[in-house]
Parts: structure tokens; C-alpha cells; sequence
């Protein structure tokens, strides 16, 4: 091992003098930590369970977002912004219905802490063209239809 005189590279020349001689334990194993999953599969098997307790199945995600604004965007960068303007969430508290397909997930990535995501559930099946003026939202995301009574046609008794 040599020595040094200059401040600062002492360190330096025993660090090469052991790398010299003996391999470096840590450059052995640090790339098996980077390629094993270290998170055990306990927690991942409780992680899909959550999605019953939320009302969803992975197996069959659902088709359509509820998209909330519940922040302000003052004060937020300019991609922010124009990621809310972009998903038509300018007003807050206004319900936007998008489609649950990667590129809209993509965008709602970014402005997840603006916004309140739910999942649009159709408790009485999909509303017909006639009733789609007669359909609200609520805050639960649920897409409620009023169904207006028709007259039962009445008919004639024959005695």
C-alpha cells in the first residue's frame, strides 16, 4: 500500500489498495437485491382483497371514471393546469364522466391529488335513449334513472 501526501487522496490509494486484493462483497450482491420482488406475497394477496371492500373486481375493472375536482389548481404547475382544463374539471365539485382506458389514466396520474376518482355503477342497468334525460349522478357515483310511469293501457273486459 502506498501513502500519499496529498490531503484528500489517502483515502483514495486505500481504497484501490483493497480493491486490489480483495473482490468487493457488496458490489456482489447488490445486484440480486435489485432483481428479486422483496415484497412478500402476504401483502399482495391482502392488496387484492381491497378491491372488494371498495366494491370493484380486478378481473373485470369497470368501464367508466367519476371524476371529481376537489382541489383548487392555484398555486399548481402549468401542466397541471392543463391536465384539468384538458379533462374538462375547470369547475370544482362538478362531477366528468371519462373512460377508464390508459391514456385518460395516464393524465389522472398527474393530478391524482386534485381529484376524486370513482368508479360509475349502474344500479339499475344501463338507461335507455328515452330515459337519458331523466338520469342524474350522485355523490356516491351512481347513475340513478327516473323512470316516469306510463299509463298501464287498460283492457277491455269482455263479460
Amino acid at each position: 500500500m502506498a501513502e500519499v501526501s496529498i490531503p484528500g487522496t489517502c483515502v483514495m490509494v486505500h481504497y484501490l489498495a483493497l480493491t486490489e486484493t480483495t473482490p468487493l462483497p457488496w458490489l456482489i450482491s447488490f445486484r440480486s437485491k435489485f432483481t428479486k420482488a422483496r415484497i412478500p406475497q402476504e401483502i399482495l394477496d391482502e392488496r387484492s382483497q381491497e378491491h372488494e371492500k371498495y366494491g370493484g373486481n380486478q378481473e373485470q375493472p369497470h368501464k367508466l371514471h367519476v371524476v371529481t375536482r376537489v382541489k383548487s389548481t392555484m398555486r399548481r404547475p402549468y401542466w397541471e393546469k392543463k391536465l384539468v382544463e384538458g379533462l374538462c374539471l375547470q369547475k370544482a365539485y362538478v362531477p366528468v364522466i371519462h373512460k377508464n382506458i390508459p391514456s385518460v389514466n395516464n393524465q389522472l396520474k398527474f393530478i391524482k391529488h386534485l381529484v376524486r376518482i370513482q368508479p360509475l355503477k349502474l344500479p339499475h342497468g344501463l338507461p335507455a335513449e328515452e330515459d337519458m334525460a331523466d338520469t342524474y349522478l350522485n355523490s356516491k357515483g351512481e347513475l340513478i334513472v327516473r323512470r316516469l310511469l306510463k299509463p298501464v293501457e287498460s283492457k277491455a273486459i269482455e263479460s
